[in-house]
């Protein structure tokens, strides 16, 4: 069996002694972003519960209950964007275990908190804390795969997002139903003690070094040659047209992760009990179909076929589930348009390399997400915004209709060239 091995200079890569520990640092990553998925979910499921909603004093406000969702997204962005450089100077492995750490406090300081506003800045704070998780886990997995195999071990573990979201909510109002709202960030932080020891033992025997050790000599490049870099990115319109649409890939992604519970229990009449079950269908599809479009895409090569068509159906057929008066139906048709969407964003970095030059990735990676997160950070608050001032939650849904469509829209014209 090959082991893993890389020389770059007088440097080598750490080499997993088995096929297994090889793959288990990806396994390890996944369970940090199953945890955060968790995290950032959970308290969607809260948004329905009338005793939470006395306890922090918000009533049947929506718009109050958004910004817990938004003020989370907003922190994060920022952190991701700011914050995920601490990587490249201290050992990831370090930052990783104290950000999981920070999480399980902040999770049980939710448990314990007596009011909306104190509820709010630890929402902030846990945004500040996750921010940096993806950067993290990119710098692990550059450390520790050669180049053919970074693809699947990201993959690996960018699959905890969609399984993160198909097992917090049934887990969340299985809590929520039999011990209460508080019960739920308890159990929350008692699962990052869980995480902590998965990464300080899967990660034990992974030797890391600081991205200067591993990169060898580099290749000067004067202020005046970035700058040219930068202005022949910024004067790219398929770039543009590409962070458009991801502020409509990821507004969809918040919009429907903070408003799907309360929805289906609702609009739909989804009984709380049941509602567990039946809440992991869309999410179970979005990730059959990120694991689907990541194949078909390699095999095809067309990324922006795909990435369009991907938001365009899981646009419309959103906009039939709100034609659909069965719960049942009605959460089977929202796992197709779940589905559509995980069949395009699995595409959609892909597109992005072949659309910037490779100069400057960075800069236009931190735009990317950075445009992406900010913007789908308010796709809740709105929503709240919608449905608290017309009291009609299909008007909220169908915001998300509409951004999609217009979202995939504006990728036509680089369908036939990507």
């Amino acid at each position: 069996m090959e082991t893993l091995k890389e020389t770059i200079g007088t440097a080598k890569m750490p080499v997993p002694s088995s096929l297994i520990k090889q793959w288990s640092i990806s396994v390890v990553l996944m369970v940090c972003v199953v945890l955060a998925f968790f995290d950032k979910i959970s308290i969607a499921v809260l948004f329905s519960d009338p005793v939470f909603q006395e306890a922090m004093g918000i009533g049947t406000d929506k718009t109050r209950l958004g910004w817990l969702m938004t003020s989370f997204l907003l922190a994060y962005g920022f952190s991701s964007i700011f914050l995920s450089f601490v990587g490249d100077l201290i050992n990831p492995r370090t930052c990783l275990l104290v950000s999981v750490a920070s999480w399980g406090v902040l999770m049980a300081l939710m448990g314990l908190a007596t009011s909306y506003e104190q509820l709010l800045v630890l929402r902030v704070l846990l945004g500040v804390a996750e921010g940096p998780l993806f950067a993290l886990a990119y710098s692990i997995v550059k450390q520790c795969y050669s180049a053919g195999q970074q693809a699947r071990a990201s993959t690996m573990f960018l699959l905890g997002t969609p399984i993160g979201a198909a097992l917090g909510f049934p887990i969340t109002a299985f809590i929520l139903n039999l011990y209460g709202w508080q019960m739920t960030f308890f159990v929350m932080a008692a699962l990052t003690l869980v995480t902590l020891a998965v990464v300080y033992f899967g990660l034990k025997d992974v030797k890391l070094r600081a991205e200067a050790q591993l990169s060898g000599p580099r290749k000067r490049v004067s202020w005046q040659q970035h700058l040219r870099n930068s202005r022949l990115l910024f004067t790219t319109p398929a770039f543009w047209a590409l962070c458009l649409f991801n502020v409509a890939l990821l507004t969809y992604l918040w919009g429907l992760n903070g408003w799907l519970p309360s929805y289906l229990i609702e609009e739909k009449g989804v009984d709380l009990k049941s509602f567990g079950a039946l809440s992991s269908l869309p999410f179970i599809a979005m990730l059959a179909g990120e694991i689907a479009g990541a194949f078909l895409s390699d095999k095809t090569g067309k990324r922006a076929a795909q990435v369009f068509g991907g938001l365009l159906i899981a646009g419309l057929s959103l906009y039939l589930v709100l034609q659909i008066e069965d719960a049942v139906l009605a959460i089977l048709v929202m796992s197709v348009s779940a589905m559509s969407w995980g069949f395009g964003v699995s595409s959609v970095f892909a597109l992005l390399a072949r659309i910037t030059p490779a100069e400057v990735s960075a800069t236009a990676g931190g735009i990317f997400n950075g445009f992406g997160n900010f913007a789908g950070a308010a796709a809740p608050v709105l929503m709240g915004y919608i449905v608290t001032r017309t009291g009609d939650f299909n008007l909220g849904l169908l915001f998300l209709v509409w951004v999609a469509v217009i979202g995939s829209l504006v990728l036509v014209p680089l369908v036939k060239k990507y």
